[in-house]
């Protein structure tokens, strides 16, 4: 079984999307490895990164897009529709990297509360918040699990909101992966999304041997910023809230060629692998490679299949 990682913060624009797309090609291009890519975000900026508006919109015309899987899922009919004629292969034209297209309509929240409210009241409790942890616990868990055995990693490239399906994928994923930029607002959003973790494996995962961890904190959209005492602020903030082995050493520096990456349809260590920020993100890769293999020996045998 791979490691199911999800990429998220509460706050947008702190280069999310494009620390997990690079990444993926990192991981299939440097390391050989078979990655998955699960665009969660409405704004669906993974799947344009690795392929063409045109290709996103005939996939969406055939219902070939995570909107589809999720509504079957919500209604009871996923075994009709599995994953594997959804998934795509080659994002950005590299092999090892497949793509889960999202939409720009996920789910519908009033048929969520509609099937659920049904659900809650033909039980004897008529308990509804028991009826939501359950389906919130099962939902990309059970999307997913047709096709976890097939990836070293699958990538879950989260909204910057704390909706229904970031929350499922929190609970489903082994990992999560916090993308900051240096400044305030940016470490309010990990606070808020700490906390929330916090209530949601209380919730969901107390019982369990293995809980969803955070494996780290990616500083990106750096600029000379990085020496200043503005900083050093911000990560003084940081280091009172989270342990020195949370944070990578490896930050992201602002780079035009990461902007242009997206006219080609490719993550930047694919269109311009020589530019700075294509260094930068093969060194995080490789920083989270070493943090996952510092997992001791007993922990990785206990470690529980979080999709059985």
């Amino acid at each position: 079984m791979g490691y199911l990682i999800a990429t998220t913060n509460m706050k947008g624009g702190v280069g999310k999307t494009t620390l997990t797309v690079n990444m993926a090609a990192c991981l299939a291009k440097e390391h050989r490895q078979r990655v998955l890519v699960v665009d969660l975000d409405p704004q669906v900026s993974a799947t344009l990164s690795l392929m063409s508006p045109t290709d996103f919109a005939k996939i969406r015309k055939d219902k070939g897009t995570l909107k589809h899987l999720l509504q079957k899922a919500i209604t009871g009919d996923l075994d009709h529709s599995p994953v594997q004629e959804i998934i795509r292969p080659y994002g950005g034209n590299l092999q090892g990297i497949d793509v889960l297209p999202g939409d720009i309509d996920l789910y519908n929240d009033f048929l969520v509360s509609e099937v659920l409210y049904r659900k809650a009241i033909r039980n004897p409790e008529r308990n509804f918040e028991g009826v939501w942890n359950t389906f919130e616990d099962s939902l990309m868990r059970g999307i997913l699990k047709p096709v976890v055995d097939h990836y070293d990693f699958i990538l879950l490239d989260c909204a910057p909101s704390y909706n229904l399906v970031t929350r499922s994928s929190l609970v489903c994923s082994d990992f999560y992966l916090i993308p900051a930029k240096p400044e305030p607002l940016s470490y309010i959003g990990m606070q808020l999304l700490e906390r929330q973790v916090k209530k949601l494996i209380e919730i969901h995962q107390i019982e369990k041997k293995v809980q969803t961890q955070l494996i780290g904190i990616v500083f990106t959209m750096s600029r000379s910023i990085l020496a200043g005492r503005y900083y050093k602020q911000v990560m003084k903030r940081v280091r009172q809230e989270f342990n020195e082995a949370q944070i990578f050493k490896t930050s992201i520096p602002m780079d035009v060629s990461v902007s242009r990456a997206v006219d080609s349809f490719k993550p930047v260590v694919l269109s311009d692998p020589n530019s700075s920020g294509s260094k930068a993100f093969r060194a995080v890769t490789e920083e989270l490679l070493q943090k996952l293999q510092t997992l001791t020996p007993a922990a990785r045998s206990v470690r529980l299949s979080k999709l059985d």
